[in-house]
């Protein structure tokens, strides 16, 4: 007779495998992607020309990936620039070989050469995005990166029927490459671009714009999730859908207490993802971008248009205008950002640092140094603590992993060399900053509070900063000058905005904090193209922790040379 105990029992080991095999997370997978970047014939606004382009795309193809994955992307360059690609928001952890910044972690990939960033997605999910982080290709070498939870886990929000990336950027007629270095020559700021764009496209506000206008389908009762990206190389911008509401959830991919809005701001480098209900008589309706413009200097004011258009409304439909804020309303931008909290869920905690050991406070200014050769005879300049940055010639990461000397110097000051009222009345004279390759050295694991302050050397203006390598809590802000005796008694600890770029407010202050738990060289600059090239920008040198799993990695064998 069988041993039919024996059977049942082999079975419901073999049944209690296979539940296991099911109850197990998903192994990370390895996400391969090719990057050919080429020049390609582009037409907007009934004008053409050669544009670099990832896989002749603009913008770029979008990266998507799960949280814990591998990426291996393949840069190979066809085009006549050096080129660099960064991996906006991405930590790196360890790895800032493949956070692409040129001359900052690497050397740019020259013509004809190939160079693979290799990096995990750590601890991360939501929508960030990936763009040329050399000169100013960035205009049109960008794209969005996705980043899914962890299989099976869901959003801390309502599931949408579908989601939609909105890329935001900027459009020249000229070559913007050509159009920089004239600006660079005279010593003032290059001509403004000729349009802002939605997923490349001006919109039916501009001319020529049948074959460049990007519509989005709805159905009614269904709700959307729009992944929205300020690509735009010089303005922060106002975004919003006629008669729509959207409810903020995530930015910088990290989930926000939700709150509902009619628009929003985000600025150069920023993500916001945002939910969409097609609650509204079906019909069409225009979204919207346009700049917020606080400062004297000329600025494209011109809006980018898309549409939202309900399932079965023929396109004769002339669609309706949203409402912007007017492009100077400054209170908006303020109370708006001031709304932006963390979830701060069990599952997804603010892990603010209470502690604080190593305090940083850095003026942000326009300056004037001399050019006989420009306009004036003076050229326009940016700094931190009064020092504009200059480029080294190799990169930063390099020089500091092989303690290459007299590259950088690490003496950075924690403060400005002169206090000042800083955004009291405008300052116009003695306005020459000081210049070199100076960085601040931060010990690891050390929780850093770095207070970033406009001042009116020129004239006040609003700067969104970004940290490679880390993201942050936006601890405080606000107008006027930082007081250390009263501001910081009113910090947000307990569920601040958690950031990888923060808008330091036109006139005012912005205070961060980060814990120091990523060894390397970490670019920090505004996203402004204009001023980054201007000088204003540094890096934290990172030191290695004691432990094995603490310090720098080797760099990959195909890294660039310079």
């Amino acid at each position: 007779m069988a041993n039919w105990g024996s059977f049942f029992s082999g079975v419901a080991f073999l049944l209690l495998g296979v539940l296991w095999l099911f109850s197990q997370p998903a192994a990370a997978a390895t996400k391969q992607y090719q990057f050919d970047i080429q020049v390609k014939n582009i037409s907007r606004l009934c004008h053409a020309k050669p544009i670099v382009t990832v896989n002749g795309r603009f913008p770029g193809p979008t990266i998507y990936v799960r949280e814990g994955d591998r990426v291996l992307v393949n840069v190979s360059n066809h085009a006549q620039y050096n080129m660099s690609i960064h991996w906006h928001g991405l930590k790196q952890f360890r790895n800032g070989w493949a956070d692409g910044p040129a001359y900052i972690t690497q050397c740019p990939i020259q013509t004809g050469s190939s160079y693979v960033y290799d990096f995990n997605v750590t601890g991360q999910r939501g929508t960030l995005w990936w763009h040329a982080h050399i000169l100013w290709l960035r205009a049109t070498v960008y794209g969005a990166m996705v980043i899914m939870p962890k299989q099976g886990t869901p959003f801390p929000f309502p599931q949408p029927h579908r989601e939609e990336i909105i890329l935001l950027g900027e459009w020249w007629h000229g070559d913007v490459e050509t159009i920089e270095k004239e600006g660079i020559n005279l010593g003032l700021p290059p001509n403004m671009s000729d349009a802002h764009t939605i997923n490349g496209k001006p919109g039916p506000l501009f001319p020529c714009y049948e074959k460049h206008t990007f519509a989005m389908e709805v159905e009614q009762g269904k709700t959307y999730l729009l992944r929205i990206i300020n690509g735009a190389l010089n303005d922060e911008l106002f975004f919003a859908i006629a008669n729509h509401n959207m409810t903020v959830v995530e930015i910088d991919a990290v989930y926000t207490k939700p709150f509902t809005t009619q628009a929003l701001l985000i600025a150069p480098g920023q993500t916001t993802n945002v939910l969409v209900k097609a609650n509204q008589m079906p019909g069409r309706y225009f979204m919207a971008a346009r700049p917020f413009i606080d400062i004297p200097f000329p600025e494209d004011n011109k809006t980018a248009t898309g549409i939202l258009q309900y399932k079965g409304i023929p396109n004769t439909v002339f669609p309706t205008l949203p409402t912007l804020p007017a492009p100077n309303n400054s209170a908006f931008a303020f109370a708006y950002n001031k709304k932006l909290r963390s979830l701060n869920s069990q599952k997804y905690p603010a892990n603010v640092p209470r502690k604080v050991d190593r305090n940083l406070f850095f003026a942000v200014g326009l300056g004037k140094n001399p050019c006989p050769t420009c306009v004036n005879g003076t050229q326009i300049t940016a700094s931190l603590n009064n020092i504009s940055f200059v480029m080294p010639k190799i990169g930063l990461l390099q020089a500091h992993y092989s303690n290459v000397k007299g590259v950088f110097r690490t003496d950075f000051p924690d403060k400005p060399p002169i206090v000042f009222n800083y955004t009291g009345a405008p300052l116009t004279a003695n306005l020459g900053t000081t210049q070199g390759t100076r960085l601040s050295k931060i010990a690891f694991n050390s929780t850093v509070e770095l207070v970033l302050q406009d001042t009116n050397l020129l004239t006040v203006e609003s700067h969104p900063f970004h940290l490679h390598g880390y993201n942050f809590f936006v601890v405080g802000t606000g107008i006027g000058n930082f007081d250390p005796a009263k501001d910081p008694a009113k910090y947000n600890l307990v569920d601040p905005p958690e950031r990888n770029t923060v808008g330091v407010p036109t006139g005012g202050w912005t205070a961060i904090r980060f814990q120091a738990n990523n060894p390397g060289v970490w670019f920090l600059h505004c996203h402004l193209e204009l001023h980054t090239g201007w000088g204003l920008k540094t890096a934290f040198v990172v030191e290695d922790g004691p432990g094995s799993d603490q310090t720098i990695l080797p760099p990959p064998k195909d890294l660039p040379p310079c």
